[in-house]
């Protein structure tokens, strides 16, 4: 009994500590909020005069990671909002929304009246009611000069059928967050985690919020149980039995005055609904056997078919005190609720129709087993290649090529040419992290993300398609156009620093939308 009534007075100390901590940002972040709201509503000032929808067809949309990429529930669309592009001094926030047509293969930006202010790092889910609503909450924006933040805690719904935005005002949600999780499970939105950062402090959340999407009220639930610690950027998904999985994450902590200490969560929980008693929830730790992916963060999500849940790239941090190195990854696991088991995603090649009867004519010979053994045990292949930017700087593209011919090269016939011999080369997206994922007929979609090559960072635009059934290879839709990157280096100069200030004034499409350099890993 003492030891019971001993652990309860710990939890209630530590709800007390993150109640204070949370005060104590609350108060310290205010006057900073207030400040860019005014800015914020300056651009809502400058959107307002958009008074009537206008659809124009254009290019794939600029290099930008921490947008929204989601599937139109009806159509087959992709809808791209928000997002963010670092150059170096200034980070440029979007609020733009982007159609694309998987059959045309085509790209239009939507221009509708009223939207929500730009943001990145927010949550955006998708819903079949009424023709298809995609709900969108919070984000970050930020000043120009990258020294304060704001974070949102509004509700937005697009309507896809009348293409009409409408902000939800309903009392008693989420605090203003970023990085947060949101999924929608039968007629409700869940929302869990996230994080707030002013100038001088932060803190992560472990809350979990519901949304009824039939009587537009929010409630705060409070499941029973040891649950996952506060953290940002982890996996979020429902299972087939309509329970809520937990993976992963990350979040930071003060080790002493000006030295945070990150930490890359790896562990998993289990939200359900207790039995017989609507309205209670339960948390459960979870250990899935498996392939797990190695510790990470910046990764990215999306439900594959048969209720997988699909996780892909991120980047691996090394933190010392004073320093921070990132190891970029661009691998595919797959969670299988149902089996609570992860397995790792591998792509099995494309087929060729010249090695498959070379193959057949050898194997009279008796040199099938051997050959199938070779093709399967060589290995992918990095090409390293240096492309020269606008501004001068050398940019280092990583590309992982999937050589599926044997690890020897065999003797060419006459009328044999390499590629027909050892069969085409299989281009994979480049290692990086917070990029945009999208699952539509089993296909994955991937767009954009960032990696750092020295103490320069590379925001990319690329697109790529891959077959969830065959898992043969990606298929390249927009490639990456490195020398298209402009990188400015950082300087003290105070004319530098008025100038991007300021632009706004100036600029409206593209100054305006200033914001901060990249926080925290989302």
């Amino acid at each position: 009994m003492g030891k019971k009534g001993k652990k309860e007075k710990k939890g209630r100390g530590a709800e007390k500590t993150a109640a204070k901590m949370e005060k104590k940002v609350s108060k310290r972040s205010r006057k900073e909020e207030e400040d860019l709201e005014a800015l914020i509503a300056h651009f809502q000032t400058l959107d307002a005069k958009k008074t009537q929808i206008v659809e124009t067809p254009c290019s794939p949309p600029s290099p930008r990671l921490n947008a929204s990429l989601s599937a139109h529930p009806e159509k087959d669309e992709l809808i791209l909002f928000g997002g963010e592009y670092f150059n170096g001094r200034k980070t440029f926030l979007y609020n733009e929304l982007y159609i694309y047509n998987i059959r045309k293969d085509t790209w239009t930006k939507v221009e509708i009246p009223n939207p929500p202010p730009r943001r990145c790092a927010h949550q955006a889910v998708v819903v079949p009611q009424g023709g298809g609503q995609l709900w969108i909450f919070g984000g970050e924006f930020a000043s120009p000069d990258g020294e304060q933040f704001y974070h949102y805690k509004d509700l937005w719904v697009l309507h896809l059928a009348t293409k009409t935005w409408e902000q939800v005002r309903s009392p008693g949600g989420p605090s203003g967050r970023s990085g947060h999780r949101m999924v929608a499970l039968k007629r409700q939105l869940i929302l869990f985690g996230g994080f707030h950062e002013s100038t001088r402090d932060y803190i992560y959340y472990n809350d979990v919020y519901a949304f009824n999407l039939d009587t537009f009220t929010w409630s705060r639930l409070s499941p029973s149980g040891a649950g996952p610690t506060p953290r940002s950027g982890c996996q979020m998904s429902v299972t087939p039995q309509g329970s809520i999985i937990i993976y992963g994450g990350y979040s930071k902590q003060k080790v002493k005055k000006d030295v945070d200490k990150g930490t890359q969560h790896s562990d998993m929980f289990l939200l359900k609904s207790e039995e017989g008693r609507e309205g209670r929830w339960v948390w459960m730790r979870i250990n899935p056997s498996g392939a797990k992916p190695t510790p990470r963060s910046g990764f990215s999500v999306a439900l594959a078919p048969n209720h997988q849940t699909l996780l892909f790239g991120g980047v691996c941090d090394e933190e010392e005190e004073e320093s921070l190195q990132g190891d970029f990854l661009g691998d595919l696991y797959f969670y299988d609720a149902t089996k609570n088991r992860w397995f790792e995603g591998q792509l099995k090649g494309p087929k060729s129709e010249k090695r498959k009867r070379r193959r057949g004519t050898r194997a009279e010979h008796g040199g099938a087993d051997k050959q199938e053994c070779g093709e399967a045990s060589a290995a992918p292949m990095e090409v390293v290649r240096e492309v020269v930017a606008e501004d001068g700087t050398v940019v280092t593209i990583k590309q992982v090529l999937a050589a599926p011919g044997p690890a020897k090269q065999p003797q060419l016939d006459d009328d044999d040419s390499l590629e027909e011999a050892v069969g085409p080369l299989v281009v994979e997206p480049c290692p990086r992290s917070n990029a945009m994922l999208a699952v539509k007929h089993s296909r994955l979609y991937l767009y954009g993300g960032m990696f750092e090559t020295g103490d320069r960072q590379v925001t990319l635009s690329d697109f790529y398609c891959l077959d969830l059934h065959k898992m043969d290879e990606w298929t390249v839709l927009v490639e990456a156009d490195p020398e298209t990157q402009e990188w400015l280096e950082e300087t003290d100069s105070e004319e530098d620093s008025d100038e991007g200030a300021e632009g706004g004034e100036e600029d409206e499409d593209s100054s305006e939308e200033d914001g901060a350099p990249l926080g925290d890993a989302w």
